[in-house]
């Protein structure tokens, strides 16, 4: 298999071509796959472009423990990027079908400018999905080894937990985000951010992602906690989101439908072999 490397602000994600592969690898070669020891490596993978009746482009987003993503910021900014490198598409907006829903993407600069219309930020617990009564999920209390936390819940075509905090560090998010993306009432599990305002234009967020981990950036992370800040009434509707990776930027309307621009640097092309697949990779 071939695949193209691109990260967005170093969160890293490997496309492979699905006009060359009629199937995606199954979920036990892409735990080997996306492994950084025993595989190429990366935060997960892009398989597109496919077939779409609703859109331009379909494309599946897989995580490096084999589960599917509805939707990423990130991922979709370099399916944009692979697509223009292959002139596919050009300076015209296009649009691409996920799980999560249908996108639009425009690439105004080849690598530090592509935005994608990342739809609508809904916090209601039945779209989320948040155990529980019909209710929006905000400034609500969730117990985390025996420490009240405060949070807000919201969706963006995939599930995100944001925990406003005084203190925020890449340690508090790798001690906190692996027991709250499993919290039961989160029945689909959860992205987790932890976000720290910093005035009414800029926000900074940790960032724990479903089925990855400890993460240096994330496009859906971003719109999920631009918009949680702008409904704190903390912010206005034009946010810089600052990630240990960089910054990205996200306008919000009315409706809460969200646009994020953010850069895509291309790493290179790898081939791995089929030897790769060959062992076991031990629990760790």
């Amino acid at each position: 298999m071939q695949f193209t490397k691109y990260h967005a602000l170093g969160n890293d994600y490997l496309v492979l071509d699905a006009r060359n592969y009629p199937e995606p690898p199954d979920s036990a070669d892409i735990v080997v796959i996306c492994d950084r020891h025993y595989g190429p490596g990366s935060d997960g993978i892009l398989y597109g472009p496919t077939l779409s009746k609703k859109a331009d482009f379909g494309l599946r987003i897989f995580n490096p423990d084999g589960s599917e993503a509805e939707k990423s910021g990130n991922g979709l900014r370099i399916f944009a990027r692979y697509l223009w490198n292959q002139d596919l598409v050009g300076e015209k907006p296009f649009t691409v079908e996920t799980e999560g829903g249908v996108v639009t993407c425009v690439v105004n600069d080849y690598d530090s400018k592509i935005t994608v219309d990342m739809g609508e930020v809904s916090f209601f617990n039945k779209d989320i999905p948040v155990e529980g009564p019909q209710r929006e999920v905000l400034a609500e209390t969730l117990e985390v080894r025996g420490k009240p936390y405060t949070f807000y819940a919201a969706t963006i075509g995939n599930p995100h937990c944001i925990l406003p905090m005084d203190k925020i560090s890449k340690e508090i998010a790798c001690e906190l985000g692996p027991v709250i993306e499993k919290l039961p009432i989160f029945p689909k599990r959860t992205n987790v951010q932890f976000m720290k305002v910093l005035d009414r234009k800029n926000i900074r967020i940790e960032i724990w992602e479903r089925g990855a981990g400890y993460t240096y950036s994330s496009g859906s992370s971003s719109s999920a906690a631009a918009a949680v800040a702008f409904k704190m009434g903390a912010c206005e509707a034009s946010i810089d989101v600052h990630m240990p990776g960089g910054i990205v930027h996200v306008d919000i309307d009315k409706d809460y439908n969200i646009q994020m621009t953010g850069p895509v640097t291309r790493v290179g092309t790898f081939e791995i072999h089929p030897e790769a697949f060959s062992h076991d990779i031990p629990e760790r």
